[in-house]
């Protein structure tokens, strides 16, 4: 409530210039921000345009554009949806407004919403967003009575915006108010107990608890011998290969194949040219990828997308469908972390080299940003390269993929 009213003439918070909303996961904020900056901007500001910001356009639409805009109607709101122009109008009691949508995937962003003039603008998940697109966005905030919105997940606490927006909250004359789940009257308990299931580690301090915490630690600390090191009971389906490539650094590839809803990592092939005492060329790492492949279909080979000679080298052979893995490292951690904690993805005993690495892969101590220490990685890298490319939720190539093998096995 204190969200939807803050702005309002009779509130105790009209003054403030800005609101910032984090905390836990599903809480509640984002739909409530979302909705009391529209009803806002409408009753407040007549012929005026304002920002919508995203870290992309598509995940505005989902996480503000879908729910938000049927609430608005039922609330007697008009609202005229643009889709070529990112654009959306919406009017009430004799105004009319524009909502422009921006999304801040990376520096060069900053340029889309130069020469604006707002009323106002929102960021969903603005620690996914560089500093340079916020504050040109900010910049741009020159009408009078004009106000900011902000609203994330917790990060590292020596993220920017932590630094120079929460710590300075009372500076900057903006109202900080921290959710959690228990924010939410749409969840039920067995929902919330889901959720806390779901995460482990610094993302459960930072998705459950809603705590600004660095990462520390295990990477994987779900991982279990006794419960993700078995052979499948009955013989796999499909077949993806992944690979880490390097020269200097040590090569990893593994076959993975499905049984039962879960993922099972069959063999895997691992070159340390240190190790070894030396090197292989890609024409020779190719061969080794082809006799780890057998007899084997192979739906794809998923390929560090840096590795550009060695994609190349598999090209022109032509035995091979190759896809550039999805390398967002953070992104593809959690969902590795998942299917881990999901027993979706399973080990066979004979990959030696994956089942070191989980016990050595953590957290760069002291780091300003989430990073991982950059030795023992490699299988590491190859497992969530498949992950995220194959078994992401907006893999196209996977359904692609799957309605394939479902033709081909019934």
């Amino acid at each position: 409530m204190k969200v939807f009213c803050w702005w309002h003439e009779n509130s105790d918070f009209r003054d403030y210039d800005a609101i910032i909303c984090d905390g836990a996961v599903r809480s509640g904020k984002t739909f409530s921000m979302c909705l009391s900056f529209c009803i806002w901007a409408t009753l407040r500001k007549d012929d005026c345009d304002f920002a919508l910001c995203g870290k992309t356009i598509a995940s505005l639409r989902r996480n503000i554009v879908t729910p938000v805009l049927p609430a608005l109607r039922r609330l007697r709101f008009e609202v005229h949806e643009k889709l070529s122009k990112n654009l959306v109008e919406i009017s009430a009691c004799g105004h009319t407004n524009r909502f422009h949508l921006f999304g801040g995937r990376d520096e060069s962003s900053a340029s889309l919403i130069q020469g604006m003039t707002l009323a106002g603008v929102l960021f969903d998940e603005v620690v996914l967003m560089p500093r340079s697109f916020v504050e040109q966005a900010l910049a741009r905030c020159s009408v009078d009575g004009s106000k900011i919105w902000f609203s994330c997940n917790p990060a590292n606490p020596s993220h920017w915006f932590y630094e120079e927006w929460i710590k300075k909250a009372a500076q900057k004359n903006c109202l900080y108010i921290h959710f959690t789940m228990d924010d939410n009257p749409s969840l039920s308990p067995a929902i919330v107990s889901r959720y806390k299931n779901l995460y482990s580690g610094t993302f459960y301090e930072r998705f459950v608890e809603g705590r600004w915490t660095a990462a520390h630690g295990a990477v994987y600390p779900m991982f279990r011998p006794e419960t993700h090191v078995k052979e499948p009971e009955v013989p796999t389906r499909g077949r993806f290969i992944s690979c880490d490539y390097g020269t200097v650094n040590p090569s990893s590839f593994g076959v993975w194949g499905e049984c039962g809803g879960r993922w099972y990592r069959l063999r895997e092939y691992y070159f340390d040219s240190s190790r070894e005492g030396f090197s292989r060329t890609d024409e020779e790492h190719y061969l080794a990828l082809k006799e780890l492949a057998g007899d084997d279909p192979i739906e794809a080979v998923i390929v560090d997308p840096s590795a550009a000679s060695f994609m190349e080298c598999i090209r022109r052979h032509g035995e091979f469908a190759v896809l550039p893995a999805d390398n967002d490292v953070l992104g593809g951690i959690r969902k590795t972390g998942d299917m881990l904690r999901e027993r979706r993805i399973l080990i066979c005993p004979c990959c030696k080299d994956i089942i070191r690495e989980f016990g050595l892969y953590h957290w760069e101590n002291n780091a300003v940003r989430d990073t991982v220490c950059k030795n023992n990685d490699h299988a590491m890298d190859d497992m969530r390269y498949f992950v995220k490319t194959a078994l992401g939720a907006d893999s196209a190539f996977f359904v692609s993929a799957a309605e394939r093998r479902c033709d081909k096995w019934y």
